[in-house]
């Protein structure tokens, strides 16, 4: 099974060869769906010119080589090939399809090696509204890598170490420990760190201690290690209840945080400058990588060790970039990480490359992540000004879908299963659904709405057809009948089913789930239009039809399936 678009491409190149010769070949016939036609190839317009011919005698002289194309093509206005593909090549791509266990998606040839780091919450603080894109986008990108064949490797990049354990461990053993798990481990990470920090900033016998307490920390005393893990051993117990909330699939075997480099830094250090790609500037340690200048002109630093002798995030991430290129053995590195850090990443990746950490057979690229805003258009945050906590926004984003299906007749339990697989389903979709380097508005009443391009609305399309083949006491998974196209809108909707695996291609290629998103929508919408044209089990349809409209509906309902799993949004069987 091919995408038609794919098909359509390759049998124009080829015409265009036989036309015009080989040196034409490679030529991108410029082809979109029409209005007009399913498809449409432009390229005689930007060819005529090559050609001093006019655009409407290169387009019949391709459509002259197009002689056995499995439909029709037609020359309009000044040069448009107008091109309709033949309903029996479209029965036969959709039968291989039904009947292919990957839909017609064909893994990626060779496989690679893909790390991805997302997330990436401050385990010193809550997780926030602004680590929600991050785990959702890069969750996404997990899964579409790893169905296409790569394989990939989670990377958690916590924000578990540095200066600030000094005072999180001292206001640890000033409260007790078992106050401080029961806090952590409630979600009060943020409050747990506020009252540290007001200790550190007001108490100078507790600033001494704090800073006594970050030199035993760094030194790996092994008292203060036990500290420390009693912190993040009860702060991931907090962040697991909110990733298997969100249905995400990180683990704790996937956690790589600030401290697991701790280790390396030294030797980063060493290595960059006895190679001569870092130097000392006013005392700290930097690489300047060509073409990066402040607003004085200047050449800008990343700064590998500050003056102190400390370390930063350049540190961290140099050292990271290394293990992932020389440890992991990773072809291609996405960082999932927010918008405002694009000249940071843009810095590490040269001065990586400056250091011959980053061959050119390794990809690594920052999967921009755009801020999440309010209804008022400003930074998403709570009526004080403080950030919105995460578990309260999805248990929000649960109860109000709890509210809306509270009509329905379920049972305590199935309501329950239903409203948080819409009220997530309905948070993911909305992220999901737009440039992930964009902003967007945080908005539940349009994100919960069972209309338009929301979660709910695809979610209850493939409800719908669960609920066909109940009606008709049909297994979907029994539905494999010949697909035969007798109405335009089942024609529609079969055309659109076949270009699900080159979707898949793009989608995971450009790092832009929202893609992916666009063709389901698509899809439903075509489900939609068929539904309610095409009876399926109503009295007076032909035993053959029946069962041809089956098939197609048991193969949407894969595709919407499929794709939406790989967007990480559930699927209940009813809505």
């Amino acid at each position: 099974m091919t995408d038609p678009q794919i098909v359509l491409t390759e049998r124009v190149q080829q015409a265009l060869a036989r036309a015009f010769g080989s040196e034409h070949a490679a030529a991108d016939p410029l082809i979109r769906p029409s209005q007009f036609a399913d498809f449409q190839a432009n390229v005689a317009m930007s060819l005529a010119k090559r050609l001093r011919r006019a655009p409407r005698e290169v387009a019949e002289a391709i459509r002259a080589e197009l002689a056995d194309f499995p439909g029709e093509v037609e020359v309009s206005g000044p040069g448009f090939l107008n091109i309709t593909l033949g309903d029996s090549w479209i029965e036969s791509e959709a039968r291989q399809m039904l009947a292919d266990p990957r839909l017609g998606v064909a893994p990626i040839t060779p496989a690679q090696t893909v790390v991805i780091d997302y997330s990436a919450p401050n385990a010193a603080k809550e997780m926030h509204v602004g680590h929600l894109r991050t785990t959702i986008v890069g969750d996404s990108l997990a899964r579409l890598h790893e169905h296409l064949g790569n394989t990939v490797i989670r990377q958690n990049h916590l924000g578990d170490w540095g200066t600030p354990f000094g005072m999180l461990i001292e206001h640890l053993l000033d409260i007790g420990e078992e106050t401080a798990v029961a806090q952590l481990e409630a979600g009060m990470g943020t409050e747990f760190y506020q009252a540290a920090r007001a200790k550190f900033d007001g108490d100078e016998a507790f600033k001494l201690r704090a800073r006594v307490r970050v030199t035993t920390l760094q030194s790996g005393d092994p008292a203060t290690m036990r500290l420390w893990h009693v912190f993040m051993d009860a702060t991931l117990r907090y962040f697991n209840k909110v990733y298997r909330l969100l249905g995400v699939t990180l683990t704790d075997d996937d956690i790589a945080g600030e401290s697991m480099y701790n280790t390396m830094l030294e030797k980063t250090c060493e290595d960059l400058e006895t190679s001569g790609a870092a130097v000392i500037s006013e005392g700290a340690l930097c690489v300047f990588p060509p073409g990066f200048t402040g607003s004085d002109d200047k050449p800008l630093p990343l700064i590998i060790r500050k003056s102190d002798g400390g370390y930063g995030y350049a540190s961290t991430d140099m050292a990271a970039i290394r293990y992932r290129v020389h440890d992991l053995k990773a072809d291609r590195i996405l960082y999932v990480v927010g918008s405002e850090q694009a000249l940071h990443f843009k810095m590490v990746f040269a001065a990586a490359k400056m250091a011959g950490w980053l061959p050119d057979t390794v990809s690594a690229e920052h999967v921009q992540i755009g801020m999440m805003l309010g209804k008022d258009g400003r930074r998403f945050k709570t009526r004080s000004g403080e950030s919105v906590k995460l578990m309260d926004l999805l248990q929000e984003a649960i109860d109000r879908a709890a509210a809306a299906i509270s009509d329905r007749g379920y049972d305590e339990g199935t309501q329950k299963e239903i409203a948080h697989a819409v009220g997530m389903g309905a948070v993911k979709y909305a992220d999901l659904s737009v440039s992930h380097n964009s902003e967007y508005v945080l908005d539940f009443d349009r994100m919960l709405a069972f209309t338009g391009n929301t979660a709910p609305y695809l979610q209850y399309a493939q409800a719908r057809i669960r609920s066909i083949f109940r009606r008709g006491g049909v297994d979907p998974a029994t539905a494999t009948a010949p697909i035969v196209l007798g109405q335009p809108a089942e024609r529609a909707l079969a055309l659109q089913l076949l270009g699900f695996g080159s979707v898949l291609e793009q989608t995971t290629e450009a790092s832009e789930p929202h893609r992916l998103c666009a063709f389901i929508y698509a899809t439903a919408t075509a489900f939609t239009d068929f539904f309610e044209q095409c009876p399926v089990l109503k009295e007076g349809v032909d035993p053959e039809t029946r069962a041809s409209r089956l098939a197609l509906c048991a193969l949407t309902l894969r595709v919407l399936e499929t794709g939406l799993d790989l967007l990480g949004v559930p699927v209940p069987e009813r809505m």
